[in-house]
This record gives structure tokens, sequence and C-alpha cells, in this order.
């Protein structure tokens, strides 16, 4: 007899070929028998994602049903797929999932049960559902017990290849949401980063619409002294997992969250952190978290020892392990947070022109929120191999469907509301451009940061940045003083002027083309260009 709750879906499996809700030994076992990975030493499994070892931005796709058509900002982040074409890639996923004996996880996307949604996902995999029983926020006895039909639901399927002339892709990879079905589709990639982010994208889309909450690409955690809780935003490779792991602060989460009317909660049950480089002496709350249960993604084990080599990029410098959030020692694990007292955008510029710290107006924190400028870094996206400088509104626009005005205007009614302090974070590389100068010292960055969370930072003195309109501050507690001036760290500051200029003009043309209705914001919280650069 097919198994009726997945029938509904189109999968038409026998009920006793179906793997609901193993636990994560069960999962581990299957996973090494169907011999889709290898136990290190540490205990964790370790897969290969094959030809896909990061997120695949141009396979990504909405269908246009007409009640989303007129909210979904179309573009090249958010491109649409006909209905059509959106049935003819289900029927094969559900074929492909149909062959196989899936794996079913139920879990919830979001820690606050109010504005929680029920996401199952099924998969053609074990160590899929491994990856999804970790990274969704986990239901407890009686929640899974009323479970009952899901919000949404994931298909997973990386053997199931597109088409292009067939599928209307632009390759045989697809990762496609279908908000009027609430169903996601991931076909033709192992990489379970696309499982996670396409969870989150349509939480980015729920949430704001359904519940009035704003939701948002960043980490965040809390002083257990004193309660004060904190913000990370920044796109991938800048610093959000690594910073908000802080061992004197309990984690709330390392990348997506929401702020409702009560504060922040995660919509996250795990963290997916980069592995590239780790070592027990950088990152101790990251190296201690890998063990069993854990899933790592692309990292190279050692042929004898089954060690894992953190230092080896050569199937990828994007090398990930995902794990629960109670795998972090001083985790809050309810995910609940009141509302943050500090807001820390992360930037990592490439040009090594904007300085390690800068604090914020809170025009100057909504200007750069909707600008969010930073760099690419190795291996998070396809084709990615070095720093690329790019502008990506909120920090994370490849995860938001709706216009950036949207969350743009939340972020500004909550900081003003609160009085939240904002900051600008340069993780990014200095003493000169990339390939010249060098990337900023994860100390001196942890010390930056930890100097913006006790406040201590204010005690500075405050120069102002007429260029970039920003109020840098001359001193910092833990921090060598001449690396706060950008400039001061070239050997030519003359180089170092043109290439700041070059920046700002930038900046100034993104706003214009992305915003040219907000002058005033621009005026207010953006570059202010000298009338000959203007001309």
């Amino acid at each position: 007899m097919f198994d009726e709750r997945l029938s509904a879906y189109g999968i038409r499996v026998q009920e006793e070929d179906v793997h609901w809700n193993l636990s994560v030994t069960e999962l581990v076992e299957q996973a090494l028998v169907r011999k889709e990975g290898q136990l290190a030493s540490n205990g964790s499994l370790v897969v290969t994602t094959g030809e896909r070892t990061g997120r695949s931005p141009h396979d990504r796709f909405i269908v246009d049903t007409p009640d989303v058509h007129s909210r979904i900002a179309w573009g090249a982040t958010n491109k649409p797929i006909s209905d059509e074409y959106y049935r003819r890639i289900k029927r094969g996923v559900c074929e492909r999932l149909s062959e196989r004996d899936p794996f079913v996880i139920q879990g919830l996307a979001g820690a606050r049960r109010p504005h929680s949604r029920k996401f199952m996902v099924v998969a053609e995999e074990a160590h899929q559902a491994l990856f999804a029983k970790q990274m969704l926020v986990r239901p407890n006895r009686f929640e899974l017990w009323r479970y009952g039909e899901p919000d949404f639901v994931v298909l997973a399927a990386p053997s199931f290849k597109c088409s292009p002339a067939a599928h209307g892709t632009n390759s045989e990879v697809a990762v496609v949401i279908n908000f009027q079905e609430r169903v996601i589709l991931v076909a033709g990639t192992g990489y379970s980063g696309e499982i996670k982010k396409s969870i989150f994208s349509a939480m980015n889309y729920l949430l704001p619409i359904e519940d009035d909450v704003l939701t948002m690409h960043c980490s965040a955690n809390v002083d257990p002294a004193t309660n004060s809780s904190a913000v990370f935003f920044g796109l991938s490779g800048t610093g959000k997992t690594t910073l908000s792991a802080d061992p004197s602060r309990q984690l709330i989460g390392d990348d997506e969250h929401a702020w409702c009317r009560e504060g922040v909660f995660n919509l996250e049950g795990g963290c997916y952190a980069k592995t590239i480089g780790l070592t027990r002496n950088r990152e101790p709350e990251i190296f201690d978290a890998i063990r069993f249960g854990s899933l790592c993604e692309n990292v190279v084990l050692n042929p004898q020892t089954r060690k894992p080599d953190y230092m080896d990029d050569s199937i990828t410098e994007n090398t990930r392990v995902s794990y629960p959030v109670e795998y972090v020692d001083n985790a809050l694990l309810t995910g609940v947070d009141g509302i943050p007292d500090v807001v820390i955008f992360l930037t990592a510029d490439a040009f090594g022109v904007l300085p390690p710290v800068s604090r914020l107006t809170p025009e100057g924190a909504k200007y750069h929120f909707l600008t969010g400028f930073t760099s690419k870094v190795a291996g998070t996206e396809e084709g990615i191999e070095e720093p690329q400088p790019t502008f990506s509104s909120m920090f994370g626009e490849p995860f938001m469907p709706l216009r950036p005005q949207v969350y743009a205007r939340k972020l500004g009614e909550k900081i003003g509301r609160h009085n939240v302090r904002c900051y600008l974070v340069n993780t990014g590389w200095t003493g000169g451009p990339y390939g010249t100068g060098h990337r900023i010292d994860l100390g001196a960055t942890r010390a930056i940061v930890d100097a913006v969370l006790d406040g201590s930072i204010e005690e500075s003195t405050f120069v102002h940045n007429d260029l970039f309109n920003l109020d840098v501050p001359t001193t910092c507690p833990g921090v060598d003083s001449r690396i706060l001036d950008p400039r001061a760290t070239w050997v030519d500051g003359c180089a170092y002027d043109r290439c700041a200029q070059d920046l700002a003009i930038m900046f100034v043309e993104n706003f214009q083309e992305r915003f040219g209705d907000l002058e005033d914001l621009a005026k207010a919280g953006g570059p202010q260009l000298p009338e000959m650069a203007r001309a």
C-alpha cells in the first residue's frame, strides 16, 4: 500500500519503504550502509556533494503564480518560472523519490512557536535527512504527535537532472519555490545548503506578509549576565558564524533570525559553519561541535587515520559542517530572546578602504542595510574563486523574495523605536586591496566586536569620515589604533584616496540605480562625493 502522506505530493512509494523521522544514529547508519559518506575520526559523517560544492544562484526560481506575482521582487535574483515547467520538474523529482526508499523529516522553522511553520523534508539520501533534522527546529514529542499537514514541503532529489530544453532551467540543477502549492523542489545538486536557504527564502516571504515580522540574514547572541543581545548581518564569509560563537556570550543562532514585537528568535535549530582553516585555537566552539551527529561536506580526510584536514581546499574552499545548536556549549537552547541592543553590519571589503569599525546613525544603518556592500568569498557560490565586491541588499538579497524596502522599513522602525546602537564592521582587507593588502586579523575584529557589544567603544573619540559619511573611533580597547584609520595602513596614501573615491562612486551609482526614489536617505546616510567626483 502506498504511503498516503506522501501520495498527496505525487510520491508513490510503499509505506514500509519510507523512513519517517529516523534518529540521528539511524540516519548515520543508513548513510554508511548506502555508501554516502565516511565516519571521520571525530565521529562526524563526511560526504562529498558532487559537482556542486556551493549554492547555484543562477538555478533558483520562484513559480510565477497570481497570488505572489505583484509582491515578488522579480529580477536576476528572483527569477520566474512557469507553472508548466514547475510541474515537469516536480514530476521528475517525485518519480525519482518514488524509485528510492525516501527519508522524511518533520521539523519546524522558527523557534518562537506563534511564528513557526511546519516544514517537511522528503530526501533521496540519508545524509540530506540528517542535515534537515539538525538544521530545522526539532519539534518535541507532543508537537510531533499533533504535527498534521505541513505548511511547506521540500522535495530533494540530487540524482534527478533537469534538462534546460524540457524544464526551462539554466542547467541540470533547479531550486524552485512554489508559494501557491507550498512546495520547494531541490533537483540536481547534493549541496545541502540549497535545502537550508530555500526554507529561509520561504520564511522571508511568509513571516513579513502573514505575521508582520522582520526576517533577517544574521547571527545573534546574548550576554547572559546583562541579557544584552546583538544581531550580526552579513553574507557568507563575512564572519557571522565565527563572531557570534563567543565563549562569553550565549549563541541564539548563527545565520537566520526573525524580529517580532517580543524580540529576536532563531529560524533554525542548527548551525552551518565554514571549516576551511578551522583550528581549535581560532574557533573552539565550532571545532568542538564537530562530533558524532555532525555532517561535514567536502572536508578531506586522511585516508589512513580518517582525521579531517581543514586546511585542504582541494575539493572546495567552501567546506562546511552542520550541527544542532545544542552542540555549542553556551547556546541558548530556546532560540528566543528579547529586543536587541546592538545591530552590527559585517562587510568584507576587498578594496581595503573601509575602516574596521564605524558607528552608524539610524539613517546610515538603513542606508547600509539597503546597500549591503561586501565581497563574495571563494567557494560560497559556483564560480567564485577570489573575493568579488558586490552589493547585496539586506546582506542577503539572494534569499529575500520581497522588495528590499519592505525589510528596510521594518528594520528602521525597530531601530528607531528601541534606540538600537548600530555599527559597520569591516572584516575584509587592510593595507591595500585583495592581492596587495591582507585580511584584517580575526583577533582584532573580535576585540572590536567585544568593545561594540559592551559599549566601551563609545568612550573613544570619533572622527567623521566625510567621504563615506561614517563616524570612526580613534581608539578601541585591545586594538592597535593604527589600523582604525585604513588610509594609514596603506604605503601609498594617494593610492588609497583614489581607491576610496572609486568605491564611494560605486556606492552612489548602485544606490541611484536601485533606490533612486530615496534621495533623502542617500544624503543622510550614504557617501558624500565631492563635486568633481560627481562630474
